[in-house]
This record gives C-alpha cells, structure tokens and sequence, in this order.
C-alpha cells in the first residue's frame, strides 16, 4: 500500500469526525490532490453508511464508482455501538482483511484516503483491540479531530497522551469550528489551549480550523 493513508480519530463520538473528514477531503480535492473518503466500520446503520453519505454531501460530489463498490464503506452494522458490541448483536465478526483490502484498492486509486474511525480513539473493536492500537499497528498517520465545547481540553490531552505512548504520528490536529454556539468563549479558549500545547509538545503538528460547515 502507498503511504497516503490517514486515519480520522477524536475526542469522542459527538466530535464532528464526519465533518471534519467531509471538509478536509473538499480541501484537499480542490488544491488538485485526489482524494477519497473510507468509512472503517460503521455502526447504527444497514447496506449503507451514513457517513460517506455525509462525507459526500460536505465534497459537493455525488457518490463514486467506490462507493457502489462498497470500497468506502467495507463494514456495517446495524446496532448504533461500538464496533465491538455491534458485531456481537449482529453475530458477524468484523473482517479486517476485507477492510485492509478495500483500503489497499482506494490507496491505489487515489492521492490520498481519509480512513475514518468509530468514535474515539480507545473505542474497542474487538474485546482485545482498541482502535488506537489499531492505528499504531498499521503505522497510520493520523488526523485528530477535537472541538470546543466544554470538556474538551481533558479528552485532547488524555489523547495525546495515549497517542504518544503508542508512538503513532500525529500528521494534523483540526479544531471543528462546528456546530455554531452563541456563546464563544470556551471555544475560543480551549482553541487557544490546544494550539499552544501542541507547539510546545508536538512542534510538527499541523494545527488547522474545520469552518462552521453551511448546510
């Protein structure tokens, strides 16, 4: 596999990952790098994801030759869980030689993949793997998505921490901007927090805003 994958984590399940993967693959496709979209594993839904749907909408595209392929969206499962659990209630384990498949195919296709995940990062794929080590595994850069509300300067820093331990590459911090809050003032703090920690810390980071996304 070309070293064009990354992988897309964050502070938790509500982090805006959708967007952010949505708004970064628009970014990147526009400044003339060929990008498309995987949805890892996902839950809550059935024959299709959500997400990529999502991820499409945000492009401006409509859906891909990959997308009917099922390329971009290699597992789902109906229960809206971990993957861990979900695929215990839908009594199918999650094959990760078709998700490693399918993401070998679209590194060839395109110029980059943004592989995002379920939740955060120390959701549990299986009772002995998390999604964290997962990344560390495959040797992923990975995008760490985080925001502004409140509670989110612990989750960041926790999470750098365990990303640290792991030794995985941080490759880009985005700070989701969305949805719109009336009042700004822990956003703009904890967007400052953040962004200072990682100069100090993780001096190679890119640190980059996710606008609030018009519907």
């Amino acid at each position: 596999m070309k070293q064009n994958v990354y992988f897309v984590s964050g502070i938790d399940t509500d982090a805006g990952k959708s967007y952010a993967t949505g708004y970064l693959a628009r970014e990147w496709n526009q400044h003339g790098k060929r990008t498309i979209t995987q949805k890892f594993i996902q839950t809550g839904n059935v024959g299709h994801s959500e997400d990529i749907d999502l991820h499409r909408h945000i492009m401006g595209i409509s859906f891909t030759e990959e997308d009917r392929e099922g390329l971009t969206m290699p597992e789902i499962y109906s229960y809206p869980a971990s993957p861990h659990l979900a695929s215990e209630l839908d009594n199918r384990p999650i094959n990760f030689d078709k998700i490693k498949r399918s993401t070998e195919i679209l590194s060839e296709r395109y110029d980059y993949v943004l592989l995002e995940g379920a939740g955060g990062l120390m959701v549990p794929l299986t009772t002995k793997l998390l999604t964290i080590d997962y990344i560390a595994q495959e040797k992923y850069p990975l995008i760490f998505v985080t925001s502004g509300k409140l509670g989110s300067i612990n989750h960041t820093l926790l999470s750098l921490e365990a990303i640290q331990k792991r030794g995985i590459v941080l490759d880009t911090v985005l700070y989701n901007l969305y949805p719109t809050v009336e009042d700004k003032t822990i956003q703009n703090d904890t967007m400052n927090f953040i962004r200072t920690w990682l100069e100090k810390y993780f001096p190679d980071t890119k640190f980059l805003l996710v606008p609030e996304i018009k519907e």
